[in-house]
């Protein structure tokens, strides 16, 4: 009985073994891990920290004004100082920041929509399907990759002009860059070569179509992929500055970053706790997003491999 009881143990050891037999990490990269977060973390913290400082402590560049450090009281009133500075919309009415508010909502919303969408069916085509010239057309979309942003720029703007497509100063041109997005298709198509063929022949012989497979089969199981392209597509497009600014004239127009530094460039640049109150509210939804979407992010970049 006793050597009967001894022999699973024996085999629960040996079973569970490997997986104690872990490197241990050098302390070294902790340190090092720790002292770039840090860092990575100072301008952000006093970004924030100087939003809701009074203009003289920031002049005389106090860091922790507050008690128990110093007697200043958190001045909380610079965010509605700043919106009010900023002006009003005469179209609606509303503070000239919630439209910029408004319009990058839109936008984002628009380029998430679109770039999701042809991202996953695109990804599909060439994980799934068979065609002509499919490798071919692979290698042409990984090559928009090495061509730098700045050379396009110009040539997309003027094409934006009267003379062409008479989009200039239009929501159109604001989301016409960004509708279908190279990497998102690359990412996506990564994720689907790892789902085995097994559940396609399965989903055939029920009777399935491909867009039946790609909606109840590919798409569940790619759902950090697809998540994680959503948060990346919504932190680009909310900080997207240079296009914004280069297709748009008139401030109604206009998105959040581009809002920043036209008030920056006015009543901001003198004075800088009302910038960074401005600041910290562009940069809010980025930071609540990700805080809530990290599991999804993290998830989709780590499972998503390179298999060609």
């Amino acid at each position: 009985m006793a050597t009967a009881t001894a022999a699973p143990l024996a085999q629960v050891k040996t079973r569970h073994a490997p997986g104690r037999s872990l490197k241990r990490v050098n302390p070294l990269i902790y340190l090092v891990l720790i002292i770039v977060g840090v860092a990575s973390l100072i301008p952000f913290l006093w970004m924030v920290l100087t939003s809701v400082k009074d203009y003289g402590d920031v002049v005389s560049l106090k860091f922790w004004p507050w008690p128990p450090l110093g007697n200043s009281a958190p001045r909380f009133d610079n965010f509605a100082e700043a919106i009010r500075l900023i002006g009003v919309d005469r179209d609606t009415g509303l503070p000239m920041f919630f439209r910029h508010v408004l319009n990058t909502a839109l936008v984002t919303a628009i380029v998430i929509a679109s770039s999701v969408t042809t991202s996953v069916l695109a990804a599909y085509a060439f994980a799934q399907l068979d065609f002509p010239a499919k490798n071919v057309l692979f290698i042409l979309v990984l090559a928009t990759f090495m061509i730098p942003e700045e050379l396009i720029l110009v040539p997309r703007a003027v094409m934006m002009n009267k003379n062409y497509l008479n989009w200039y100063n239009t929501m159109p041109a604001m989301v016409a860059p960004f509708l279908v997005n190279a990497f998102g298709i690359f990412l996506i198509r990564q994720f689907f070569l790892q789902i085995p063929r097994d559940l396609y022949d399965a989903a055939r012989i029920d009777g399935a179509g491909h867009m039946r497979y790609l909606t109840t089969i590919m798409i569940p199981l790619a759902r950090p992929a697809i998540l994680t392209l959503a948060l990346l597509e919504f932190i680009w497009t909310w900080n997207e500055f240079r296009w914004i600014q280069l297709v748009t004239s008139s401030s109604n127009m206009r998105t959040v970053s581009v809002g920043l530094v036209g008030f920056l460039q006015t009543e901001g640049g003198a004075q800088t706790q009302l910038a960074m109150a401005v600041a910290v509210m562009v940069v809010l939804p980025v930071v609540v997003l990700y805080f809530f979407t990290q599991r999804y992010f993290t998830e989709g970049i780590t499972t998503t491999g390179l298999k060609g």
